[in-house]
């Protein structure tokens, strides 16, 4: 006997929403990990501009 029965509309929901949090986090921590470099340098830059006024 086959099941035809359809998962729930929450359910749904909240799987999508579980795996688009997955991926917007990976990408989140590609980003940072590409960009430490560049993001530490502005922070440099940042600090000397403070100290020298």
């Amino acid at each position: 006997m086959k099941n035809y029965k359809t998962p729930s509309a929450s359910k749904l929901i909240t799987r999508f929403e579980n795996q688009l949090l997955e991926i917007l986090l990976e990408d989140l921590r590609n980003f940072r990990a590409r960009n430490r470099f560049k993001q530490s340098n502005q922070q440099k830059a940042a600090q000397q501009t403070l100290s020298a006024a």
